[in-house]
């Protein structure tokens, strides 16, 4: 019982659909790793577990009456960027931390419906603003390879509690880097779809162009499992694509021979960390010891990906945050008879630094005699980046990079200065950018820490991203290692 905790998604569904474990076993077993370890990880913002209970009991009866799917009874957290009907949900901000919803998002729905087992909601940096979960207005989360350093963020508790065996899959959110970085940095898979494949309705925004669901697993099968749930396209969100989505977990076993991979050279510069480049490069070579042919190629507008980002997510930032003036919900500061004074000293106290910082830049970005300047050209930059993957993407299948730069580091490390956290998203914000689908992969430790291998493809090519990612996690055995809290 006491390994229960860290079984996969097919683990999980192959013991649960053969009545081998129950899914009020399996829940408890989460539940029990919680009470174990989550004093000093901190995952966690609010935990669930007479719902988690009650939803696995109710999975009993449906695996019984022989209904279900991969799903059913398995226990997930979701981070506290999405709606949950009569659950807390913060953002990680004092600003919404009494807000309680009244549905669900589209994706949380999606599980639900699937019979999924809610253990609570994940710890992030406020508003998904951040690199490290050390931006939360409750706590900062700790990596389960070493307490002393970050998880990275900002979906930082989804990917600690997966590493920590508290939950066997998270949702998390991306919008530059945030699945995929604190996966690599927590030795674990993310996955960022394409944007417009799985719906944000419920999502709460950050940057509206840029932000994306994806799930955070064990392996790249649950990754699978996840996104065939949680794909598709809902009325509810205007950005959601019409297309079929496809049976992503069909394609995985597939060999790679043939396949056409390319390592960008600009993903590769001074500031990778030596053991993170060691690492890539070396599971690059296990790509090509499987089949696949790998070429050099070049992304010449990358350099400015960062610059592009830091106008364009601010900005939108600016405008969504817009919404929190104290007068229709969330925190609201009530000693002033003066509406502005109470506008204002409502953002003053509601909002932490980074969240004020990405506001203030944002409506710096979008003011008048600034927005031609800063916002159009960011806008034109970005057109530019997407047109390098789309001429890179005519060569190769897809681009093969490190996820991050570096390793976990230290807490409270960068928090003095933003611009080195902000560099920390230099390998993932481009994918954002381009609204192109990425995923991270374990490929090996870089003096003890992990360190993950980033794919990238073209628009809707996550059968190819998880048939590759797949093929390698099979290859090697770095998915199969534990952090040992």
């Amino acid at each position: 019982m006491a390994e229960l905790n860290w079984l996969s998604i097919q683990e999980a569904h192959s013991q649960l659909t053969s009545r081998q474990i129950s899914s009020v076993e399996l829940t408890q077993a989460c539940l029990d790793r919680i009470d174990a370890v989550e004093d000093r990880v901190q995952s966690f913002l609010t935990l669930t577990p007479e719902i988690a209970l009650a939803q696995a009991e109710e999975a009993d009866r449906m695996l019984a009456a022989g209904e279900g799917g991969p799903l059913t009874g398995v226990p997930v957290q979701i981070k506290d960027v999405m709606c949950t009907e009569g659950v807390l949900t913060t953002c990680a901000s004092r600003m919404l931390e009494n807000f309680v919803p009244v549905y669900n998002a589209t994706a949380v729905e999606r599980i639900i419906s699937r019979g999924a087992v809610m253990l609570g909601k994940g710890n992030m940096d406020e508003f998904a603003m951040g690199s490290s979960c050390e931006n939360s207005a409750f706590h900062p989360t700790r990596n389960p390879w070493d307490l002393e350093r970050v998880p990275g963020g900002s979906s930082g508790g989804a990917a600690a509690s997966v590493a920590a065996g508290e939950a066997i899959y998270a949702l998390g959110s991306d919008t530059g880097g945030s699945v995929r970085q604190p996966a690599a940095l927590c030795g674990v898979v993310g996955l960022k779809p394409t944007y417009g494949l799985v719906s944000r309705y419920g999502l709460i925004a950050f940057a509206s162009s840029l932000d994306q669901i994806g799930p955070v697993g064990r392996t790249v099968a649950d990754c699978a499992l996840v996104l065939n749930a949680i794909a598709g396209h809902d009325p509810r969100d205007a950005t959601s694509v019409t297309r079929e989505p496809k049976d992503y977990y069909a394609g995985l076993g597939r060999d790679i021979k043939g396949l056409r991979l390319g390592v960008p050279e600009e993903y590769f510069t001074d500031g990778i960390e030596p053991g993170t480049r060691k690492a890539v490069e070396e599971a690059v070579s296990t790509l090509e010891g499987l089949g696949a042919s790998v070429r050099p190629v070049s992304l010449p507008t990358t350099r400015y990906a960062l610059a592009c980002y830091y106008i364009i997510a601010p900005s939108e930032c600016s405008a969504n945050l817009a919404r929190y003036d104290g007068v229709k919900y969330g925190y609201s500061y009530q000693d002033t008879d003066d509406m502005w004074e109470a506008m204002e000293k409502t953002r003053e106290y509601g909002f932490g630094p980074e969240v004020t910082r990405r506001v203030m830049l944002g409506t710096y970005a979008l003011s008048s005699g600034y927005y031609d300047a800063y916002y159009l050209k960011a806008q034109q930059a970005r057109t530019l980046i997407r047109q390098d993957f789309d001429r890179v993407f005519q060569e190769v299948d897809a681009l093969v990079t490190p996820t991050s730069p570096v390793t976990a580091f230290k807490i409270g490390e960068k928090t003095g200065d933003p611009v080195q956290m902000y560099l920390i998203d230099v390998c993932t914000l481009p994918v954002n950018i381009a609204g192109l689908p990425g995923l991270s992969v374990p490929c090996g430790f870089s003096e003890g820490l992990p360190v993950g291998m980033q794919l990238i493809g073209p628009h809707f090519s996550e059968e190819t991203l998880l048939r590759t990612a797949h093929a390698y996690e099979t290859a090697t055995q770095w998915s199969k290692a534990r952090a040992a809290i």
